[in-house]
């Protein structure tokens, strides 16, 4: 990994890692509101809010199935192949651990005098 991140040359392949990391968060944050309302569908009295709940159900499953498909078809998750999903999450560890190394701020970070003081 180059460590001259600041040039735009040296960001290739990063969009790609931030679309699937925002799609994978997509996905969990949907897997989280499936599970939540099934709670809630097992602890209501009335036919009313359980047949609210049973639609929120049904369309946060078909949401997870859409979110899943597309990362399929990307190539970012790969639920029926172990091997190449183990693959592709050693890939971003790895670059995980490489962009954590990274020295984000260069020398003295002091900001003392950019900013307008009044003088004494």
């Amino acid at each position: 990994m180059n460590n001259d991140y600041l040039e735009i040359r040296n960001a290739e392949g990063m969009p790609k890692i931030v679309d699937s990391t925002a799609a994978l968060d997509f996905l969990l944050s949907a897997k989280t509101g499936i599970r939540n309302c099934a709670i809630a569908l097992t602890e209501t009295a009335t036919p009313e809010v359980r047949t609210v709940l049973h639609n929120q159900l049904k369309n946060a499953i078909n949401m997870h199935d859409e979110i899943s498909n597309l990362m399929v078809n990307k190539g970012w998750f790969h639920p029926c192949d172990l091997d190449k999903q183990f693959q592709t999450d050693i890939e971003s560890s790895n670059t995980a651990v490489q962009i954590s190394k990274m020295e984000l701020f260069h020398g003295n970070t002091s900001r003392l005098g950019t900013f307008a003081t009044p003088e004494k």
